[in-house]
């Protein structure tokens, strides 16, 4: 998921394996914006005039991208928005998050539903006037509700199946490897400027902060087993 707003954050990437691995960043995380109506500012912080582009690895040749102006600057919302309006599916999400004194996160956690047909419309009517009868889903998290006992609200009165519980964890894919690739895609001319300027080359990883040197000789390695730029005579073994 990547959210570009007209607000002070900028952009908000996300990305999530179907393992449960989640990884994201903000471009600006230092906003300090006040409350509204007694909750964090999200639309204020992001924006609400830009852009949600959702990008899904389906196994095919080329992965699925659908995109969509931003519908509130709420990311549950806009979400929702995407979901109902670019792949037709109507759907509820609602999102939650609390912070610790120091501004960590000491929870967070949220709902998505959606309706496939066929569906009895006396159920989704019933199940939309529940979802906007509910308190906050930020005050639930926070006093500690589980998952399934989400579900027992969100759902009350309507029967339903748990098929899978799967564990969510922040975890960074990043490596030295990936970081040798992307330079890489530089192209030649990027990687020798480096080894000019430069005896070590650092890159840090926007998710997690990890960094990663390099030095002059790791890169001109890099430099050798590329092919030739164009125009180039001879080449590199």
């Amino acid at each position: 998921l990547r959210f570009e707003g007209d607000g002070p954050l900028e952009k908000i990437i996300v990305e999530a394996e179907s393992n449960g691995m989640v990884r994201g960043y903000v471009k600006v995380p230092h906003v300090d914006l006040p409350l509204k109506n007694g909750k964090f500012d999200v639309s204020g912080a992001l924006g609400d005039s830009g852009l949600l582009t959702v990008v899904k690895d389906l196994r095919l040749k080329e992965p699925y991208t659908g995109m969509v102006e931003l519908y509130t600057g709420e990311i549950g919302e806009d979400l929702a928005f995407y979901l109902t309006e670019s792949e037709q599916i109507p759907s509820a999400v609602g999102l939650g998050v609390s912070l610790d004194t120091d501004g960590g996160v000491s929870a967070a956690g949220g709902f998505l539903i959606q309706s496939f047909p066929p569906y009895q419309k006396e159920t989704v009517d019933g199940l939309i006037d529940q979802i906007q009868e509910i308190s906050s889903i930020t005050e639930m998290i926070s006093e500690g509700k589980t998952p399934e006992q989400l579900l027992d609200i969100l759902f009350s009165g309507i029967p339903f199946d748990i098929l899978e519980e799967r564990p969510l964890a922040f975890q960074c894919s990043c490596s030295k490897e990936r970081v040798e690739k992307a330079l890489i895609a530089l192209g030649r001319e990027e990687i020798e400027a480096m080894i000019s300027r430069q005896k070590e080359t650092t890159v840090t990883c926007e998710f997690c902060r990890e960094s990663y040197q390099l030095t002059r000789e790791e890169l001109e390695q890099l430099v050798e087993h590329m092919l030739p730029s164009s125009g180039e005579k001879g080449a590199l073994h």
